[in-house]
């Protein structure tokens, strides 16, 4: 009998909700996650130093080691103290933001181990995604690793995280859409496959978020927002790359990181390259919703608001194929010349401040 579906890799546990912390050790005792609590607990500064000193009474048999930055050069010395720990660990849990996130998911995978996810914040899919972006000496990075054995937020910390942090996962799911339509020209252009799984799992994250009237001061909405980006690593989960969910925002993104970092933090420059990419194939319906949404969450739209000139911006759109010379999208199929990507960014901004000025 021929195979019918197939199996993906996801999460045992997804427990999104206030309070949730407060049961990470019943979840650290499901025997599939770990046998005896024997496990290495990795926590980020700031709120997450906050949630282990509420769980630690109830985690008895961990070790606990601190992470400082977001580096190739973080995880190898937390895989180098875990090495150097009295016994062998059935789980490593990381407790934190994004890049206290992506170093313990990098470090897991390295050391054959499953990582369960204690989100502080929302600033991007990270939380569940099979991904780690990490510094290194060249800039920063993209890793596959395994994704998380479980998933835990606790809206009593994310509300207490940076609103604008909170708001930029907004950005980073909504990239979404423009993704999806990356590799559908990619597919009509140079036949590459597309799992059609996978973009009803992004596009559902991102259509949950776009269509919501209040704002991240509600639970409801902080409740979708995590969903969402729980629901766009599964997309890339399914996929088997990040395809779903990174395309010509992504590549914008990653070549602003190289050319001027720091500027901006992960969510945000997604959101506006997606909003660029959509002005470039002239789908100003989809750039009327986007520009309204992040308009509604404080949200940068134009290249001044990230903390860019337009020549800035250009020369970051003219590099962005360069960061993934493997993939296809409307950069590529365009394939515009400096001086016609001046001129792209030019009519996006006029094109911008006229839409915040019929706001």
């Amino acid at each position: 009998m021929p195979l019918l579906s197939r199996v993906l890799l996801s999460p045992l546990v997804i427990d999104v909700r206030a309070g949730a912390v407060d049961d990470l050790g019943s979840v650290l005792s499901d025997r599939r996650i770990s046998a005896n609590g024997r496990v290495a607990v990795a926590v980020g500064p700031g709120l997450g130093e906050e949630v282990l000193r509420l769980v630690k009474p109830s985690l008895r048999n961990a070790d606990f080691f601190k992470i400082r930055g977001g580096s190739l050069l973080s995880a190898a010395q937390l895989q180098q103290e875990m090495r150097a720990g009295s016994s062998s660990y059935d789980a490593l849990v990381g407790i934190g933001g994004g890049r206290t996130l992506d170093v313990t998911k990098y470090t897991a995978t390295h050391l054959a181990l499953p990582m369960v996810s204690v989100a502080t914040s929302l600033a991007h899919d990270g939380i569940a995604s099979p991904i780690a972006s990490l510094d290194h000496e060249a800039g920063r990075g993209s890793f596959g690793v395994t994704m998380p054995i479980a998933v835990i937020v606790d809206l009593n910390y994310v509300r207490r995280s940076p609103r604008r942090m909170v708001a930029s996962g907004i950005g980073d799911v909504l990239s979404n859409l423009s993704a999806i339509e990356d590799w559908l020209l990619a597919n009509r252009e140079r036949g590459e496959p597309v799992d059609g799984l996978a973009i009803a799992m992004a596009r559902t994250a991102a259509e949950a978020v776009l269509g919501r009237s209040d704002t991240v001061e509600s639970d409801q909405f902080l409740t979708v927002l995590a969903e969402a980006l729980v629901l766009s690593g599964l997309a890339m989960a399914a996929a088997g790359s990040s395809r779903p969910c990174s395309g010509s925002d992504h590549e914008i993104l990653h070549a602003i990181d190289a050319l001027f970092p720091d500027v901006s933090n992960h969510g945000e420059l997604a959101g506006v390259g997606a909003l660029f990419a959509f002005a470039l194939r002239g789908d100003w319906s989809r750039v009327s919703e986007l520009d309204r949404c992040f308009t509604q969450h404080g949200l940068p739209r134009l290249p001044s608001e990230l903390g860019l000139t337009d020549d800035q911006f250009a020369l970051a759109v003219h590099a962005a194929p360069s960061t993934r010379p493997d993939r296809y999208t409307i950069l590529e199929h365009l394939d515009l010349d400096e001086a016609g990507v001046g001129h792209e960014v030019r009519s996006y901004v006029k094109s911008i401040n006229a839409l915040s000025s019929a706001h």
